[in-house]
């Protein structure tokens, strides 16, 4: 036995001997803890997809929560993370990094910050599984999981480069109405005006809206719209959703929470402010939460590619305007 050998093995005996200081502590379920954490937030009337920018935080500028190193948005339920994460610390930038990330910009993250725990999705396919499925001529069936980890808001970081901290501030609410009417041409959406009342048409696909003047603030007509338009996204021809619930059901209920968060997202890429339009629905959301721990994660899922669906119709927009 070579003496390298000698030393790998004494090293396996001594890991095997230690106690991990995890033993015993079971891991917290991450579907489960943030459900939890949602829940709690809905209970008390806030809304973590439309509460960051009420007159408690108008520091914080309108927007969705981007990583400072990769410029890339985060998706899904990260975004109601760090949403709440806005709400509950009062935070004036909606930039995040990962701890790494600070001490790679000369930075640090500053004594006692605690970071907020943001999640990635992935799939696994066990070894076992790939031998069974080979064996019975079939696809292997991959086991959904999420991976944590810690990303730190710029203001709990110290040192960072002044092009990082420089904070946006929110752009006046009539100049971006323009760009949200464009995203609306560019769509080539169906939208018909009249009436008092708003909603999507599956069967003929189209969208219905007061005229604007009829909204006591004007504002409300692009949330209303975006809502209605997060419904037109789920179309058979477009994203395909689910939407065959009817009115108190919990399909319908689901979908509702999708259209929902849809408006509130692309209204935030926008520059304007979210609001909660369908806030008499909160037991029917609570009900398929407290149900369904994974529930809340499909919908903040959905509702990011609904967001992204729309908001590729501006760029393609915009694209063709600078050409």
């Amino acid at each position: 036995m070579t003496k390298k050998t000698q030393n790998n093995r004494l090293r396996k005996q001594n890991r095997k001997g230690k106690k991990s200081r995890y033993e015993g502590k079971p891991r917290q379920d991450l579907y489960q803890e943030i459900t939890d954490r949602i829940i709690a937030q809905m209970e008390q009337g806030k809304f973590p997809w439309a509460q960051p920018w009420d007159a408690r935080h108008v520091a914080c500028a309108v927007g969705l929560p981007v990583n400072v190193i990769s410029q890339q948005h985060y998706s899904g339920i990260n975004i109601l993370i760090l949403w709440g994460a806005v709400i509950d610390k009062g935070f004036s930038s909606q930039s995040w990094l990962t701890f790494k990330q600070a001490k790679a910009l000369g930075g640090c993250v500053r004594k006692g910050e605690k970071g907020q725990v943001v999640c990635y999705a992935d799939r696994f396919t066990p070894q076992k599984e790939r031998e069974q499925a080979r064996a019975e001529g079939r696809d292997p069936q991959a086991i959904p999981f999420l991976k944590r980890y810690r990303v730190f808001n710029i203001e709990q970081c110290e040192d960072l480069p002044e092009d990082i901290i420089g904070h946006s501030q929110p752009l006046p609410e009539r100049e971006i109405i323009p760009r949200a009417e464009r995203l609306a041409k560019a769509s080539g959406v169906d939208i018909r005006h009249g009436g008092a009342k708003a909603f999507y048409n599956a069967t003929d696909d189209y969208v219905q809206l007061p005229p604007q003047p009829a909204f006591t603030e004007q504002i409300n007509y692009y949330r209303t719209f975006f809502h209605e338009l997060g419904h037109w996204t789920g179309h058979k021809s477009r994203l395909d959703r689910d939407q065959s619930g009817r009115f108190k059901t919990k399909a319908y209920a689901r979908e509702e929470l999708v259209a929902e968060m849809t408006a509130a997202f692309t209204c935030a890429a926008l520059n304007i402010t979210p609001a909660v339009r369908h806030a008499d629905y909160l037991a029917s959301w609570l009900e398929v939460l407290k149900e369904d721990k994974r529930a809340i994660f499909r919908a903040a899922s959905q509702a990011s590619k609904a967001a992204e669906f729309l908001l590729a119709f501006n760029s393609q927009e915009e694209q063709e305007v600078a050409a």
